[in-house]
């Protein structure tokens, strides 16, 4: 190749190259704005993405937690809940995402909470007050979060008690309150 030709095709290829190597931040950034896609099949990508980027990805799920649009912060939790452990940095914010209206994301936070783990622990006052939750699974998931975190959850035994009384929770109930109590 002659030399003027190999500098232009480097030339061409640096924007290109440039682009894939973006910071994760500006990544992360594109991949939230792909969350409010009308399509869910360009949704679940995004999730799945951000899911593969890890950590770096944490900020920007912070941030979309909060979004106006239901849907965008239901897929924030979906991928904070991929996450797991690695979303530990989202408990203040996934603790008061607890609050939320949509019984959707209500839900998505308690699985992703769960998949954190003990790491949640901050989030025990939000989780007991979910064990009270009017949706069902989101009762049952908050349940099996505070039975994750085990003994740093025991604030939330008298939550987990009542909620022991109802049908639709009683098992997960005594299973986080046996987690607790420990051996």
């Amino acid at each position: 190749m002659r030399a003027p030709l190999r500098l232009a095709v480097l030339l061409v290829s640096l924007p290109l190259a440039a682009g894939c190597a973006r910071n994760p931040e500006r990544r992360a950034a594109d991949l939230i704005e792909n969350l409010r896609n009308p399509d869910a099949a360009a949704v679940d990508r995004a999730v799945r993405q951000l899911v593969e980027m890890g950590e770096p990805a944490v900020p920007a799920l912070i941030l979309a937690l909060k979004d106006p649009e239901a849907r965008v912060r239901n897929a924030a939790a979906s991928a904070l809940w991929g996450l797991g452990p690695k979303a530990h940095d989202a408990v203040p914010t996934l603790a008061e995402a607890l609050a939320d209206n949509d019984d959707g994301v209500r839900l998505g936070v308690v699985m992703a909470l769960e998949s954190i783990g003990r790491d949640a622990a901050a989030a025990v006052p939000a989780l007991a007050r979910a064990v009270r939750d009017r949706d069902g699974n989101v009762r049952l998931w908050a349940a099996k979060a505070l039975a994750k975190i085990g003994p740093p959850a025991r604030a939330a035994l008298p939550a987990l008690t009542d909620a022991a009384r109802y049908d639709s929770t009683r098992t997960a109930a005594e299973d986080a309150i046996r987690a607790i109590k420990g051996p």
